[in-house]
């Protein structure tokens, strides 16, 4: 493919010459076949070209860039010329001292005029344009070059000398950088430790000084702190005797407690032993007068009549048992931990207890057992002795009124709720409810010595429960007990 030359030069870039005269071309100084130029064949080749020269007193620096066609082949080249000067007007005089040397070494930027084409002469040596060599003391510090030289005014006499190879420009780059303010640092830093160090030496004395007045200071505190131990190691034996003395007090306590609450639950077996007797007697002797009809009707040849009546026996049977398994788990004394409890089987098992009671008084009873288990934290015994005690209270507070209702609910939510509602005359002194030996029934005549109550608070609160007593808004009283539920996570 053929190749097509530059016709004609651009000026890429102007500047004022020396005699101010105006900008100058560049075009003149470029030569006009760039066909033979290393940097135009590179370009020819796919490459960055790049060529350094100096034509007509200017230093130039030409680019040759290839110009790919659509078959990926060169097709032109572009070439772009660059005056060095216009460079270094930008960056001339900054600091740090910099210079970029040619492959023959010479100095061909720089933004110290001064040091413009000088060159390379040994080891740290360099020549001026004129022949002047111009030596350097060369010393390492940590790995690096110190440079001390008397070049200009403008360089620094003492530098960092940092080099670095360019090759894609055809050039190296030298940094020659002022290690006075380094030493400036250094000083300040050294200044700053002495100060410190000074500081610290008159803190130390003082430390001293001082723990030696806390020596003389702390033999008095000694023998006063032995006296002062030897007190309180008295008064701390003295108050271990009494601790144990608190706790032989406490156990003694709880065990009263848990007396108190069994001798509860028999005083409520007693006041409910008429009514349990007629219980069992009821299914006693209906059993003994289906047993009867059975045999008579076996004597007759009437097996379905007698299936019948032994059917019957089996019900009252069961019933009697019901009755006997209730009053055997009221009865005794529970010890267990809380655990899980379906709260309508307990309820029921207190509704079963009390109905002699009820039926007694004459008190009709409201009450909807759950269908499915409502589990609560509490222990089966002592909850179902704070039901019966609640529904025994109801039905001695509705003697004598002339409705006699008695309403149970239990109530979902966190935390569930059992509500025990009468048509009684309602509470005179609500705040005192639950005070121990605080009753309002007469205590001479044996119906009760006002500890119940205060029993099943005791009993709710160890459930983690609250039991609360009120007068309902109709008249009448109504006490609620609040549970937690069981939660399967919280237990494990």
């Amino acid at each position: 493919m053929p190749i097509r030359r530059a016709g004609c030069w651009r000026r890429l870039t102007g500047r004022r010459d020396v005699t101010g005269t105006g900008p100058r071309d560049l075009a003149g100084s470029a030569p006009r076949d760039l066909a033979g130029t290393p940097h135009f064949r590179r370009a020819l080749q796919g490459a960055l070209g790049v060529s350094l020269g100096v034509s007509g007193g200017q230093r130039l620096i030409s680019f040759a860039a290839p110009n790919f066609g659509a078959t990926g082949k060169v097709r032109g080249v572009l070439v772009a010329v660059v005056d060095v000067v216009e460079l270094e007007q930008d960056w001339r005089g900054t600091l740090p001292t910099v210079y970029f040397t040619d492959a023959g070494g010479q100095v061909f930027i720089t933004n110290r005029s001064e040091l413009l084409f000088w060159k390379r002469a040994g080891e740290g040596a360099m020549m001026a344009p004129g022949g002047a060599r111009y030596g350097v003391a060369v010393r390492h510090v940590s790995g690096q070059e110190i440079w001390q030289q008397d070049w200009s005014p403008y360089v620094p006499q003492r530098a960092l000398y940092l080099a670095t190879p360019l090759p894609v420009i055809g050039m190296d780059g030298v940094a020659l950088i002022d290690e006075a303010p380094a030493r400036r640092l250094a000083a300040l830093q050294a200044a700053v430790v002495t100060a410190v160090c000074l500081f610290l030496g008159a803190l130390l004395f003082l430390a001293t000084e001082r723990r030696r007045t806390l020596a003389l200071a702390n033999a008095v505190l000694e023998e006063r702190v032995g006296a002062r131990t030897r007190a309180l190691s008295e008064t701390n034996a003295a108050l271990r005797r009494e601790v144990r003395e608190r706790e032989e007090a406490e156990e003694a306590l709880r065990r009263a407690q848990a007396e108190l609450v069994q001798a509860g639950k028999l005083s409520a077996l007693g006041q409910m032993s008429a009514g349990i007797s007629h219980e069992l007697n009821q299914p006693l002797m209906a059993i003994r007068s289906y047993a009867e009809n059975g045999v008579a009707f076996l004597d007759r040849q009437r097996p379905e009549k007698a299936g019948e009546a032994l059917g019957r026996i089996s019900e009252m049977a069961q019933r009697m048992a019901r009755i006997i398994r209730n009053l055997r788990a009221f009865a005794r004394q529970e010890s267990a931990p809380v655990t899980r409890v379906d709260l309508g089987v307990v309820l029921q098992s207190a509704v079963e207890l009390t109905e002699a009671r009820r039926e007694k008084a004459g008190v009709s009873l409201v009450w909807d057992r759950p269908r499915a288990p409502v589990w609560v934290r509490g222990g089966e015994v002592r909850l179902g002795q704070v039901f019966v005690n609640l529904i025994t209270n109801a039905a001695d507070a509705m003697e004598g009124a002339a409705v006699r209702r008695l309403e149970i609910a239990v109530t979902g939510g966190v935390p569930l709720t059992v509500t025990f509602r009468d048509t009684g005359p309602g509470i005179e002194e609500p705040e005192r409810i639950f005070d121990p030996f605080y009753t309002t029934k007469a205590v001479a005549g044996g119906d009760g010595m006002g500890l119940g109550l205060s029993i099943s608070y005791g009993l709710v609160q160890s459930f983690g429960g609250t039991i609360l007593g009120a007068n309902a808004p109709g008249g009448g009283a109504v006490f609620t007990v609040a549970l937690e539920r069981w939660v399967e996570e919280v237990a494990a």
